[in-house]
């Protein structure tokens, strides 16, 4: 059955499913019996998988305040961007609040789709906490894909599962606040959830039974910087999650250098599914599914990362 949101994304202009990609190679090697990538790059002419997100809960949401005239949000990067461009489409100003950590090649790209940046000195939950200061004025409504009312953004995500139509065994996906995880819980009996091992805040809460907010020192895995799972998400999350596997940032590197020698260009979050797969230890004959969350949206990032040699790629732990 077609979810209403679904039908909505099916009805935009220049809508298509995103491609499915079979990762045969590392298949044979992991003895799987299928590794396919669901490719984010490309999304609705933007360089990742939140617009299906931000659409569909701006679309709810002006619904019942038609009088709006600003769209606001808090993101690491594409989030962001993602609500900038529909409060485009619409007619709509919009701000879009990013922490310190974020780089200036995704700050531009908000800029560029007509948003007001407005960078903070903390970390993302402050900025999260600057969005929804911002809502509390006449005309201003915040697009929120983490907290309690991002469950919009979460049914805004089936239409990702709804695309694929080749029969999987488990899905592998980047976690972050974890409003993806929870729509791929939703969809699929089987789910492992991605975390940087320096931000596993499921991997945390899991432990200890709740949301905890746990220290972020920083990783390259920006769209996944978060310091606690997002009330939304959570009962989702704490039911249907199988587990999580935290991956190093060079383990992430060696994905991407990995990803683009086959020619598929991925940003961290992107890759991280690849490490996180070298590292779970599937039983053979398993048909494997992985997220793509996002193509390159830090080009001197990406860069960098594909001309440095690097460590050893993760191995299978089979």
């Amino acid at each position: 059955m077609t979810s209403a949101a679904t039908a909505f994304h099916r009805a935009l202009p220049g809508y298509a499913p995103t491609p499915l990609r079979s990762l045969d190679g590392v298949a044979a090697e992991l003895g799987l019996g299928a590794v396919w990538l669901k490719d984010e790059s490309a999304r609705l002419g933007l360089p990742a998988f939140k617009v299906l997100g931000a659409s569909w809960a701006a679309e709810l949401a002006l619904r019942d305040a038609p009088g709006t005239h600003t769209l606001v949000a808090a993101s690491a990067g594409n989030h962001g961007r993602a609500v900038a461009q529909v409060a485009a489409l619409r007619g709509l100003r919009c701000r879009v609040f990013l922490p310190a950590r974020s780089v200036p090649a995704r700050r531009d790209a908000i800029a560029g789709e007509g948003a007001e940046v407005v960078v903070l000195a903390g970390t993302y939950e402050e900025a999260c906490a600057a969005a929804t200061a911002a809502a509390a004025q006449e005309g201003v409504l915040e697009i929120a894909d983490v907290g309690p009312h991002a469950t919009a953004v979460i049914d805004g995500y089936a239409t990702l599962f709804a695309e694929i139509d080749e029969p999987v065994d488990v899905v592998l996906v980047p976690v972050g606040v974890g409003s993806l995880a929870a729509a791929a819980v939703r969809a699929h009996p089987r789910v492992i959830g991605v975390e940087p091992e320096r931000a596993a805040c499921l991997t945390a809460a899991l432990a200890a039974g709740h949301p905890v907010e746990i220290d972020t020192p920083g990783t390259a895995l920006a769209g996944m910087d978060c310091a606690r799972v997002s009330e939304g998400a959570w009962p989702d999350l704490r039911g249907g999650i199988e587990r999580t596997i935290t991956v190093t940032d060079d383990e992430t590197h060696a994905a991407m250098r990995e990803l683009a020698a086959l020619g598929l260009r991925f940003g961290d979050c992107g890759a991280a599914p690849l490490a996180a797969l070298r590292r779970a230890a599937l039983a053979p004959g398993t048909r494997a599914l992985l997220i793509a969350t996002e193509g390159v949206t830090d080009p001197e990032g990406y860069a960098a990362v594909l001309s440095a040699p690097g460590p050893p790629r993760a191995r299978s732990g089979r």
